[in-house]
Parts: C-alpha cells; sequence; structure tokens
C-alpha cells in the first residue's frame, strides 16, 4: 500500500510563504483524487485542497488566491504552495489520497506536517 510522507512546514511569518510536498511510495489501481487538509489544534479536519485525476482543481474559500495545489498522479506526489500566509493558516497539514484498490475505496493519510504563522 502506499505510504504518504509530507515534508515543508515551518514556522513562517505573516506575509510568508512556504510549499508543502507530500512523497509517496507504493501503488494504488485507480487515484480518483489528491489532496491537502488541515487540522489546528481543538478544531476538526478541514479540507484545503483538491486536485482529481482529471486536473480539476478546488480550494476552500479560505485559501483561495493564496494557495495552489499541483500534483502527479503517475508518481502519486502532490504540492501546496501557500503564500500570503497568515496566523489562521496555523496547523497540522495533512496530504491525502482517494482512489479504488482491487474494487475497495481507499483514503490515505500522511502523517501531517507542522506549518505555524507567527510573527
Amino acid at each position: 500500500q502506499v505510504q504518504l510522507v509530507e515534508s515543508g512546514g515551518g514556522l513562517v511569518q505573516p506575509g510568508g510563504s512556504l510549499r508543502l510536498s507530500c512523497a509517496a511510495s507504493g501503488r494504488y489501481s485507480i487515484i480518483n483524487a489528491m489532496n491537502w487538509y488541515r487540522q489546528a489544534p481543538g478544531k476538526q479536519r478541514e479540507l484545503v485542497a483538491t486536485i482529481t485525476s482529471g486536473g480539476s482543481t478546488n480550494y476552500a474559500d479560505a485559501v483561495k488566491g493564496r494557495f495552489t495545489i499541483s500534483g502527479d498522479y503517475a508518481k502519486i506526489t502532490v504540492y501546496l504552495q501557500m503564500n500570503s500566509l497568515n496566523p489562521d493558516d496555523t496547523a497540522v497539514y495533512y496530504c491525502n489520497v482517494e482512489g479504488i484498490s482491487r474494487g475497495t475505496p481507499f483514503n490515505n493519510w500522511g502523517q501531517g506536517t507542522q506549518v505555524t504563522v507567527s510573527s
């Protein structure tokens, strides 16, 4: 099964930028979408951005115009470019892959990478 590992998080000042990466190993039969989620302390995990196997993208309203998702389905690799960061973006960011393996749906998660926006 595919293992997802996020990287690129860290501490950044408001207005700064970070680029998150998600590296994968393993194999899936069908990939439907690759996603980035985030979860702040005491809050529920929320969907930040999605890229489908057809190349369509979607973003949460809070990050539209600031974040850009990109991916390589052949390599099962996904990125999140984050610009104009503000303290509300502080969270653990998780890579997620949705698909079907031998007729069984799956939803695979990385371990998360911390993003802290503070001056």
